[in-house]
């Protein structure tokens, strides 16, 4: 099924019985597929506004994220995502949640989205949100539907907040193969008012590196005066590569995502380490991506969440390979449980592939 409207997404679902799979760009092969008959959203691919003076703008869900880029790119404009991969679309990395070294900055997908409108199980299109970055009438659906991988109905457009496209970017970085001296440099960092746009670490093989990225015509100044207590400090002006390796290590054969706190880096490090695994973090924030090759990744997964238990590992890339992908839900399941019942009460939208299996 690919729809060419929001409409005929609606007409289509209307009276369906049998289970379906949103796709986008097709970027996220890791999620878990149980025969679902894909619902391609490359048909809903229009960029419907764009306020330029108002920073914000409203897209289809199928349009792609490196044509939406480049569309407001030519206003200087962007919208402050970075996901692993540009072939993503606007609503697979709305319904992943999908994020890279700008969230530090500029916050998740779901702090940027305004307003949404989604294609529920029984053909009803519900809205909420606005236009404006001002808006907090009504429930907030688009928060509820940013990382509900496709369980709770189909998102069909998304209204999202812009912000200026840098005319110059600059990255320091500094070196250590000790993880409780990396952690040090980089909590100390955090407390700092840097205004940086990313804070990142990169760890692999027993040695690990921070980055720091600021934006701005001050950028390379800004860079050269940050001080970090680290090996082999350099500015790095011409940074685009630099980051785009960074982003492309949160895509590997296995990715195990952990949700902690900036003072578990650390363990975290020491957890990659004893299974052979690399480690990207948003360091600031408390999130890591930590990168398995193919060999008995099931095991080293199970190795990793045991020693960081009871920090949050859902696995993304690889799923298929590992078994159950999330995380306990604890006391939240029955709430889950609930809004699935109310938002997909066919049970359509990818039954029994989200959490706690539903």
């Amino acid at each position: 099924m690919r729809p060419d409207s929001v409409q005929e997404a609606a007409a289509l679902l209307r009276g369906l019985e049998r289970p379906v799979r949103p796709v986008g760009g097709g970027t996220k092969p890791w999620l878990p597929d149980r025969g679902e008959e894909p619902l391609e959203t490359g048909g809903l691919d229009r960029i419907l506004e764009h306020n330029v003076g108002d920073f914000t703008a409203v897209l289809e869900a199928g349009v792609p994220f490196a044509d939406a880029q480049a569309a407001f790119a030519e206003n200087g404009q962007m919208i402050a995502w970075d996901p692993p991969s540009e072939r993503s679309t606007l609503g697979g990395i709305m319904a992943t949640a999908d994020s890279g070294p700008l969230r530090h900055r500029f916050g998740g997908v779901r702090d940027l989205v305004v307003g949404v409108s989604v294609v529920l199980s029984d053909g009803t299109i519900a809205k909420a949100g606005g236009k404006v970055i001002k808006n907090v009438a009504g429930y907030d659906l688009a928060k509820l539907f940013a990382g509900s991988f496709g369980t709770l109905g189909l998102i069909a457009t998304i209204s999202v907040r812009l912000h200026p496209l840098p005319a110059r970017t600059a990255t320091v970085t500094g070196a250590a193969d000790d993880p409780e001296r990396l952690a040090a440099a980089v909590i100390a960092l955090a407390r700092l008012p840097l205004e940086a746009d990313c804070l990142d670490v990169a760890w692999a093989n027993g040695a690990g590196r921070v980055l720091v990225r600021y934006s701005g015509n001050t950028a390379a100044q800004r860079a050269q005066g940050t001080k970090i207590e680290l090996d082999g400090v350099e500015t790095i002006e011409d940074d685009d590569e630099l980051w785009e390796r960074q982003r492309s290590r949160q895509r590997a054969a296995v990715v195990l995502k952990v949700s902690g706190r900036p003072t578990d880096l650390p363990a975290v490090i020491r957890a990659a380490d004893g299974v052979g695994a690399s480690v990207v973090s948003r360091a600031g924030l408390g999130l890591s991506w930590l990168a398995f090759s193919a060999d008995d990744p099931a095991e080293r997964v199970q190795t990793v969440r045991s020693a960081l238990s009871p920090r949050a590992c859902t696995v993304l890339d690889g799923a298929d390979r590992v078994g159950d992908p999330w995380p306990d839900a604890g006391g939240a399941q029955v709430v889950m449980e609930r809004l699935k019942a109310r938002f997909d009460p066919a049970r359509i939208f990818r039954p029994g592939t989200f959490v706690g299996g539903i």
